[in-house]
């Protein structure tokens, strides 16, 4: 299962069934799962852990030292999850001291040809990242997250479960879930409704939702006071409660 070409490390840990294709590069602590793939001249670099069933496609250089100045060869580390699919020139880096010391992805998700994801960032599941999509350091995208192509995240922001990310957007601060952003800087345009419904959201869930986005977003109101009502919603509607946990924890201030 593993081209005479390629180099891996006998310090790297394969499962049985994992297939290794001409010129690729394993190091020392790659740990990678049953069923997985590695093509063509790709690079995984340790200390990195990957589970069963991701695919890499050629080229694609995962694992390797964070783009930070300050990083100085400290140990640290990357984590993937099952059933994800790196494509073409896809770039994952490790973490640094300076946040957890790993950077995760979660399960199932996509990212495709030449993506970025940089050192520190947490990636949850399902998430599709369109071509050229890129993610600055300490970035945290949710579950189902989307992000059209030449998209740019800056550091430290938080993208919100269900998310949409429009084409060619500079996002610069925190998008909630739910919410489809637009623009440079990116701004809230509506409710990613389309999404919703394809994940068996209900009718009357998705107009909770679309109430809960003119609250923030529409009707003038100081982010205390829309938050104070969603609030007072999310116990009999939780799908806004997933909202209102996300604003408790942002960071960088919501885009608006």
């Amino acid at each position: 299962m593993i081209d005479p070409r390629a180099a891996v490390s006998p310090q790297a840990e394969l499962a049985a069934d994992v297939e290794v294709g001409p010129f690729a590069v394993i190091g020392p602590g790659v740990h990678i799962g049953a069923r997985s793939r590695v093509g063509p001249h790709v690079v995984i670099r340790g200390p990195t852990r990957i589970g069963a069933d991701n695919q890499f496609f050629q080229f694609a250089s995962i694992g390797e030292a964070p783009q930070d100045k300050k990083y100085q060869g400290e140990p640290t580390r990357l984590e993937v999850g099952d059933r994800n699919v790196f494509r073409e020139c896809c770039t994952v880096s490790r973490g640094t001291i300076h946040d957890a010391g790993v950077t995760r992805i979660g399960d199932d998700n996509l990212l495709m040809a030449y993506t970025h994801v940089a050192h520190d960032c947490q990636l949850g599941n399902r998430i599709i990242m369109a071509n050229t999509a890129q993610l600055a350091g300490h970035v945290a995208l949710g579950d189902w997250v989307i992000m059209s192509g030449f998209t740019a995240v800056h550091q430290f922001v938080k993208i919100g479960a269900h998310a949409f990310i429009g084409p060619y957007a500079a996002v610069t601060r925190d998008v909630p879930p739910y919410v489809m952003a637009v623009g440079q800087p990116a701004k809230p345009h509506s409710v990613n409704s389309e999404g919703l419904k394809r994940r068996d959201f209900s009718a009357a869930q998705i107009r909770n939702i679309r109430n809960a986005f003119r609250t923030l977003y529409r009707r003038g109101l100081p982010l205390e006071q829309a938050v104070e009502e969603l609030k007072g919603l999310s116990a009999a509607q939780p799908e806004i409660a997933a909202l209102v946990d996300f604003i408790a924890v942002s960071t960088r201030s919501l885009i608006r």
